[in-house]
């Protein structure tokens, strides 16, 4: 009797260790890259590490082929992922990788274009749908609407080009989604560090909750509206965190060190991948007088 109670206390013992381990196991991420208009390859690294720095994750990185290369041998394996980040702009893929991300997101995996991704692909619709809205590429009334905010959403089908910015300037960012989790507790109103403040970026705009915006101010060549900047996406079972935020000038990456940017990008890669958001709010996240940046 001692003996199989030793033998069950062992096996209990056992299963929770395993259990244990399953539940501490990261989640995992994955990053695009290789060819941008922006420098990748020093925005890259910085995205990785403020991925993994929430301590949720392990990020891996797919670096496509450089432009006229061999696309035939970019085939990430999207399924292994819980979230798939995007520091691409450039060529377009084969079918089959641009397939299989569709179907990854639809079937619920998440997605989270950063700043000049939202440039890409303007002429591949499931893109597009996921994106919510993109800028540059010939983009313009025909892609959708322009989205800005008047005490409202506006859905502005006016004609016009999409995406656009003025002079890169620190910005006032706000929230206008409060409850939803990747914005809940966060400020009202927040500082942004020195950015391009995109600006009339167009397309399907389906399913799209708009998280935060910012006054483009025709001082600094804006539009004089408040721009949607952060946008949440359902896109079949799959959530979509696209952030407009990010420029970097070369190895600048000042936009991307803004604590602002840091923890909005943090929380909306973990809302992508589990649909709940479980980090608190640093002491560090900018109020609405001063920027905030992190080393």
């Amino acid at each position: 009797m001692k003996s199989l109670r030793a033998s069950l206390a062992s096996v209990l013992i056992a299963l929770l260790s395993l259990g244990t381990a399953r539940a501490a196991a990261p989640l995992k991420a994955l990053i695009l890259d290789g060819q941008n208009n922006h420098d990748w390859k020093s925005s890259t690294p910085h995205l990785k590490q403020v991925i993994e720095a929430t301590g949720l994750f392990a990020v891996d990185v797919a670096t496509a082929p450089g432009k006229g290369g061999d696309m035939g041998a970019f085939r990430p394996k999207f399924a292994d992922y819980q979230v798939v980040v995007s520091n691409y702009n450039g060529e377009r893929w084969t079918k089959e990788t641009e397939e299989a991300l569709v179907d990854f997101v639809r079937k619920g995996g998440g997605f989270v274009p950063v700043h000049a991704a939202n440039n890409a692909f303007p002429d591949w619709k499931g893109f597009n749908e996921m994106i919510g809205v993109g800028g540059w590429g010939g983009r313009d009334e025909k892609s959708g609407p322009w989205l800005h905010w008047e005490g409202k959403l506006i859905r502005d089908l006016s004609p016009g080009p999409g995406g656009s910015h003025g002079k890169q300037h620190a910005f006032l960012m706000e929230t206008r989604a409060p409850e939803h989790p990747v914005m809940k507790g966060l400020p009202t109103r927040w500082m942004h560090a020195k950015d391009e403040l995109y600006d009339r970026l167009r397309g399907p705009a389906e399913n799209v909750t708009v998280l935060a915006t910012a006054y483009s101010d025709p001082a600094t060549h804006g539009t004089g509206k408040n721009e949607a900047l952060l946008f949440a996406i359902q896109f079949g079972r799959g959530r979509v965190f696209h952030t407009a935020l990010g420029h970097n000038n070369g190895p600048d990456l000042t936009s991307q060190k803004c604590a602002g940017f840091i923890i909005t990008l943090q929380r909306g890669v973990e809302w992508a991948a589990t649909g709940k958001v479980t980090q608190k709010i640093p002491a560090d996240f900018p109020g609405e007088d001063a920027v905030r940046s992190r080393p």
